[in-house]
């Protein structure tokens, strides 16, 4: 059975564990196997975590996350309505309505939290991920071409919002 719920303190461990597998798991992630380790630590994740009025929930199975959504919610007082998404769900246990649930989390919140505007981004081949956004109410907005290099090519990535 898979629970939800925010992150807490001591999730913060297993959550470093978590993404660090994550980047090794799909070419979808913005980080490459290890470069999360080499460009930030588990001290500046505990930090930026521990200090931030962000969305952060997790799926866990047995103990193990196995899914997380992260809603930033914009510094400014101009974009303080909007909030920008990263989500990720470990191979094994995508297409389980992992996704699905966590952003029905997330909508609670932004709600909650005047939250009008929910935006991401996406690589234009991940058609699993356009599935759940356009799924959860998103639609694209634009295409920005050639903004990540993957695997010795370039990949185009759709700007997605959702308009609460």
């Amino acid at each position: 059975m898979i629970e939800y719920r925010p992150i807490a303190p001591n999730d913060i461990d297993l959550f470093w564990t978590f993404l660090n597998l994550l980047d090794t798991q799909t070419d979808f992630m913005m980080y490459e196997p290890n470069e999360r380790a080499a460009r930030t630590s588990l001290s500046q994740l505990k930090s930026d975590i521990q200090n931030n009025e962000d969305f952060i929930h997790i799926a866990i199975e047995d103990g193990k996350i196995v899914g997380f959504i992260h809603a930033e919610r914009g510094k400014f007082n101009r974009t303080r309505h909007t909030a920008y998404i990263i989500t990720g769900i470990l191979q094994s246990h995508r297409g389980q309505g992992i996704g699905t649930a966590l952003f029905e989390r997330l909508d609670k919140w932004a709600a909650e939290n005047r939250i009008t505007r929910l935006e991401l981004t996406v690589e234009c081949s991940n058609e699993a991920a356009i599935h759940l956004y356009k799924k959860s109410g998103f639609t694209v907005e634009g295409t920005r071409s050639k903004s990540m290099y993957v695997n010795g090519r370039y990949a185009d990535e759709y700007y997605m919002a959702k308009i609460l």
